[in-house]
């Protein structure tokens, strides 16, 4: 792929490691804007949102670079369960999560300032969740650092405890739909 200067806006582990998947060269920069969530606004919307002000904010500080931002939620029922507060607020999620389908949404920014071309895009995976009791939520928790996980969980952390099945990209639960990016990048 021939691409300007890649730079990936964000300091998630997750990302690096599914943007490395690919056969590109990038840098990262993270960003600390603030996510926002419209209650008029769809889980595409709101995670497209966030993508492009997160890619926004690099881009404007290098504006001949290809700058890549990403947003990944959890929602049940139209509701954002994003990153819990504590452990009881974790545990709260996982409880209503358990033997219920929800949807994990990553919306994606692509973005070089300097010839003023974007692209966002979306991502929706289903997920399943086993019936889960109280210890087995309990012993979940105690096996990943969920506070920094929408939902308090990771499908790439023991995931096989808490779920069932998933419809749709595995790497968009993780944080990155790689094979989504992959045509969006060749088609760059």
């Amino acid at each position: 792929m021939k691409l300007p200067p890649l730079i990936l806006a964000s300091a998630s582990p997750r990302r690096v490691a599914l943007l490395k998947l690919l056969p590109v060269k990038f840098q990262v920069l993270p960003t600390d804007v603030p996510e926002v969530a419209h209650e008029h606004l769809s889980p595409l919307e709101v995670c497209q949102l966030n993508a492009h002000r997160k890619t926004r904010a690099v881009a404007k500080q290098i504006p001949d670079a290809l700058v890549l931002g990403a947003d990944t939620l959890v929602f049940l029922d139209n509701e954002i369960l994003g990153k819990p507060r504590n452990h009881a607020d974790a545990r709260r999620m996982l409880a209503r999560l358990q033997g219920r389908h929800h949807q994990v949404v990553t919306g994606v920014c692509l973005m070089h300032l300097r010839s003023h071309r974007e692209r966002i895009f979306a991502v929706s995976t289903d997920v399943l969740f086993h019936p889960l009791n109280a210890r087995q939520i309990r012993d979940y928790l105690a096996a990943i650092q969920p506070l920094d996980k929408a939902g308090a969980y990771a499908i790439q952390e023991r995931g096989e405890l808490i779920i069932s099945e998933i419809s749709g990209s595995y790497s968009n639960v993780v944080g990155l739909p790689v094979e989504r990016l992959r045509e969006e990048l060749c088609a760059w």
